[in-house]
């Protein structure tokens, strides 16, 4: 167990929101995080940040702590695409755990809807390939992680029709939240139907497009006693790191997720059946299915028809992205990880609303940035 508590959490509408900028997301959701702690900008001595593609900027975290008045400790940003949220707090326990700060700000923003044309949002997903190997044979994100789907699709026998059961579990999810960006129910007649991204991706595999800001406070366990919310414990956290281009990865199958949950579980003393309420990256379906597989929720290719059983709703086995996750509630950037992480954070307070989860007590987040390259897991605890 660290000697961290996450002690507050911010964030912002998602979706289409007009007149937005990254730097404005940041510091909205940055403030209402420290807001909700009851805590001002002069009692942060550590400030984290993440990456903007909208708004780049070489020391993105100096400019956010001019913007919000902080003058940190420590101050740094991390760009480890859709792992950052995760490495974002594990980093912040470490320097909670090593004396060198007591709270520690972190924030996440950008406005990848409304700031970005449909041009620099394909630049964008294909800029991710080896400039030799990948991008001038038509690489992009989708294509990357429909390679993988095929693989485990072959393997594992998952079907279409089980990766669709997931889309519509996290369909279910984002009904009950007002915030969600689409809330429209759809079936797997629907999923299945819809148009072909990469085969065998179709759009309704595919996470959204949003704007959107989420930041939270992690504090030492003995500065987070008379603080404002009841704190939740970082009981463990792990990382692991194969490859970043998926032409170098050894497997299509196999990634580092596998590892870093074993290190959180590890460091909390507890497994996955101990889990009350889960928090898992899912830019694609795909994503989901094979994460929650290699760490142990499920066996290979039982994901999908856990899904279809009800298992990853409320009541089920292991209520998964009760929020809606990226395939429903919203995807901005590094902000999607904190979304998952903020969610488990309310369930583990008890104050999810319409979506609670009975009685939870431990919870654990993954995210992952890449091609399932980068991963950072963490196990949360109420106390």
């Amino acid at each position: 167990m660290l000697n961290a508590a996450i002690t507050g959490i911010g964030d912002t509408p998602v979706g289409r929101v007009p007149g937005s900028t990254a730097t404005s997301l940041n510091a909205d959701a940055a403030l209402a995080a420290l807001r909700d702690a009851g805590l001002r900008p002069s009692d942060i001595d550590g400030f984290l940040c993440a990456y903007s593609i909208t708004h780049p900027h070489l020391m993105m975290a100096s400019v956010l702590s001019e913007l919000l008045g902080l003058k940190p400790n420590f101050c740094a940003a991390v760009q480890a695409g859709g792992a950052s949220a995760g490495i974002l707090v594990m980093q912040a326990a470490a320097l909670v755990e090593a004396g060198i700060c007591r709270h520690v700000l972190i924030a996440t923003g950008d406005n990848r809807l409304t700031g970005m044309g449909r041009d620099q949002a394909v630049a964008t997903l294909a800029n991710v390939g080896h400039p030799v190997y990948e991008r001038p044979f038509g690489i992009s994100v989708p294509a990357a992680y429909a390679l993988v789907a095929q693989r485990y699709m072959h393997d594992h026998g998952t079907t279409l029709e089980d990766l669709a059961h997931v889309a519509v579990a996290h369909r279910r999810h984002a009904a009950r939240n007002p915030l969600a960006q689409m809330r429209e129910s759809i079936t797997v007649e629907d999923v299945m139907a819809s148009r072909t991204i990469s085969s065998p991706l179709r759009l309704l595999d595919c996470c959204l497009i949003s704007d959107g800001g989420a930041a939270i406070v992690v504090s030492a366990r003995d500065a987070a006693r008379d603080l404002r919310q009841p704190p939740v414990a970082v009981l463990g956290a792990g990382q692991h790191h194969t490859h970043e281009h998926i032409v170098a990865s050894r497997s299509l199958t196999k990634f580092g997720c596998t590892q870093s949950a074993a290190q959180a579980f590890g460091q909390a003393g507890l497994k996955p059946s101990d889990i009350d309420v889960a928090g898992v990256y899912d830019s694609f379906t795909i994503t989901l299915v094979v994460q929650l597989e290699s760490i142990g929720f499920f066996e290979k290719g039982e994901t999908g028809p856990a899904a279809a059983a009800g298992d990853l709703d409320l009541g089920g086995r292991l209520p998964c992205n009760t929020h809606g996750g990226l395939l429903s509630y919203a995807h901005s950037g590094a902000s999607g990880g904190m979304f998952h992480i903020i969610e488990v954070i309310r369930q583990l307070r008890g104050q999810a609303g319409d979506r609670q989860v009975t009685d939870a007590e431990t919870g654990f987040v993954h995210t992952d940035g890449g091609i399932l390259s980068a991963h950072c897991s963490l196990v949360l605890g109420a106390t």
